[in-house]
């Protein structure tokens, strides 16, 4: 038997029992992918069949190529020679489904060479789908509909009636929408897993060519896969029931995109013999950080039992502290990095884990001023929002009247029927006679930009004689920009980002001064290998960092608002908890504010904000006593 050195115990019977049904519950931090690299080489090693004949799938391009890379490197070690890389199935779910689809293009009716279409192009079709079946998409978003489309073919459902009307919208144009992929030759990211399916179930020769062919079957993060995922892997597996299957029913956080946790808590009920192997050994944190969350995922009732433990002697406690406000909390934040980085930390020793995006604009700005480097995972930066350059070109416009750059940026945001055949006339003209665009627009006698500048003069007199914030205010409301904005679909966030800009521009005496600091601020270069990370804790999944800090824990941020109305909702938030917790290695700093703005959700309106009194996290009265600190 192939033995891998470096393995514990548990990790070593997971390399070694490779027939049957194998569930590997691997808490964070237990080193899962070198189990599941190992398992793949000891099965090719002892000759029980050759690396194209195992499926490894997982959910990302990255994990993929890693675990590829991982089980070549492994291989050749040990002297296995690999005729040909590329043609293994080592993949995401999805690439390995298409990858058996795509030559049997006709049983889905459609032609050779069909392609997958963007997301963004799925859009369009339902919205001018809705167009021509009269329902109005300023009122019904598209990107609701398709999502209750696709929602349908990933949890392989056909419903016949609809529980509101976003989905009896969805009922009536999912044939058309269908007819319109077929049309194009096409297919959507979901029809992968739904055809691949619906192909095993109408041709048994082509799921026996496949049960016979793959041998072995591994899947990593297990959790996270939904109704498709599952029952394509429970076909493939039916021959011979070799199925290995990795993962952590405490990280579990993607319901809201239908990763259904009972794939892993009832796998030994869905393959037969099943063997479970816990992996224990925790290879990351400390013994304080273990205690925490081992403390608070107690608490869910849908879970696995493990015990987990470290070889780690030094432990710091968790530290917790209530900031005033966000503003406060950011301070608090960057006062600890800044200190930290006195004691040999690096930028990139530290991650800030946020339950949602709206979160950073506090911690931008304080990371900003102090120039800490830093890098927004997954998302866009503060200022790089649309709302928020739109916002700062007027003003730059507003202060520099030949400012082309801004002008070009938001002479028609919102529309004012300023077309381009007349602004390029206006160019040729500031060109010809060597004015400024200003002066051009005047000269031009076109109404519509005479119009332009002229709103823009009236609010450069007014820059002299009211408040910074209420000038703005008065421009986004007689611009018309706010009226664009909240006539959008789906406008929560963005009314948020112009609010919290609304609460910045307040610190700032004039809009000189606020223009300065913007230009200064996202001027400075930025080391991404040396950086502070800040993340959602659901993009953060995976990742690990010396130093995490989990800022806004207070009841309706962790855990969400939404969650209180959700089946299991309090569940899924509280493994968030654990997930954030979990990717710290040394030391955890969890904070709180006495009080949060919340701004225009119940009033849609960007000039109203309700500060209210918060209430500390339930996740927090959970954590051990003896393993917390609060300073």
């Amino acid at each position: 038997m192939f033995v891998q050195s470096g393995l514990n115990k548990q990790q070593q019977l997971a390399v070694s029992i490779t027939d049957g049904a194998v569930l590997v519950v691997a808490g964070a931090g237990t080193g899962k992918t070198k189990v599941i690299t190992s398992r793949i080489a000891n099965i090719v090693l002892s000759g029980r069949c050759s690396l194209n004949e195992i499926l490894a799938v997982t959910f990302t391009n990255k994990a993929a190529r890693e675990m590829t890379q991982r089980t070549i490197d492994l291989l050749a070690k040990n002297g296995y020679e690999l005729a040909n890389v590329h043609n293994l199935w080592i993949g995401t779910f999805h690439s390995n489904a298409l990858k058996i689809i795509r030559p049997l293009f006709e049983e889905f009716d459609r032609r050779e060479n069909f392609d997958v279409i963007k997301n963004s192009e799925q859009v369009k079709i339902i919205k001018q789908l809705m167009h021509c079946k009269g329902f109005n998409d300023t009122i019904f978003n598209p990107k609701d509909v398709l999502f209750t489309i696709t929602s349908w073919k990933e949890n392989c459902l056909e419903p016949k009636s609809a529980k509101n009307e976003i989905e009896n919208i969805a009922l009536k144009i999912a044939d058309y929408y269908e007819e319109e992929l077929k049309r194009l030759n096409v297919i959507d990211f979901s029809d992968i897993l739904k055809n691949s399916i619906e192909i095993f179930k109408k041709n048994p020769e082509v799921l026996q060519y496949y049960q016979k062919k793959f041998k072995y079957i591994m899947v990593d993060e297990y959790q996270d896969t939904n109704a498709s995922q599952y029952m394509w892997l429970r076909l493939l597996s039916l021959g011979h029931g070799n199925i290995c299957c990795v993962g952590d029913d405490d990280q579990s956080i993607y319901a809201w995109r239908g990763a259904d946790i009972n794939n892993i808590l009832n796998f030994n009920k869905d393959f037969r013999a099943t063997k479970i192997i816990k992996l224990e050994q925790n290879y990351r944190s400390t013994g304080n950080i273990l205690k925490a969350a081992s403390g608070v995922i107690a608490h869910n009732k849908a879970r696995i039992e493990k015990t987990f433990k470290t070889d780690q002697k030094d432990s710091l406690p968790i530290m917790l502290s209530r900031a005033s406000d966000p503003e406060d909390e950011a301070q608090i934040i960057a006062n600890i990095i800044v200190m930290k980085l006195k004691h040999g930390y690096k930028y990139s020793d530290f991650a800030v884990l946020v339950r949602t995006a709206i979160q950073t604009r506090a911690i931008e700005d304080e990371l900003m001023s102090r120039k800490i480097p830093y890098v927004l995972s997954d998302g866009t930066r503060f200022y790089e929002r649309t709302e928020v350059k739109d916002i700062v070109a007027y003003l730059k416009l507003l202060v520099n009247p030949n400012d082309e750059i801004s002008f070009k940026r938001i002479v028609n945001v919102p529309r004012r029927g300023i077309g381009s055949a007349t602004l390029s006339k206006l160019y040729e003209l500031a060109i010809e006679r060597d004015i400024p665009i200003a002066d051009a627009a005047i000269i031009s006698g076109n109404k519509k930009l005479v119009d332009f500048f002229n709103k823009m003069s009236e609010w450069r007199n007014l820059m002299r004689t009211v408040p910074f914030h209420k000038l703005v205010t008065t421009i986004l409301d007689q611009s018309g920009y706010m009226e664009m904005i909240n006539s959008m679909p789906e406008n929560d966030e963005k009314l948020i980002i112009i609010d919290d800009l609304m609460m910045t521009l307040k610190q700032y005496s004039s809009v000189r001064e606020f223009l300065d600091y913007v230009g200064l601020a996202t001027d400075n270069p930025i080391d991404k290998r040396n950086s502070v990370s800040v993340s959602t804790i659901h993009a953060a999944k995976g990742l690990e960092y010396d130093v995490v800090f989990i800022p806004g824990m207070e009841e309706g941020i962790l855990p969400h608002q939404k969650s209180l109305r959700e089946r299991n909702g309090i569940e899924e938030e509280r493994r968030l908890f654990y997930v954030a917790l979990t990717r710290a290695k040394k030391e955890v700093f969890i904070t709180m504010c006495d009080y949060r703005p919340m701004y225009g959700i119940s009033t849609n309106r960007y000039t109203q904000k309700n500060v209210f009194d918060t209430r500390i996290s339930r996740f927090v009265m959970e954590l051990p006593h003896d393993c917390i600190r609060w300073f």
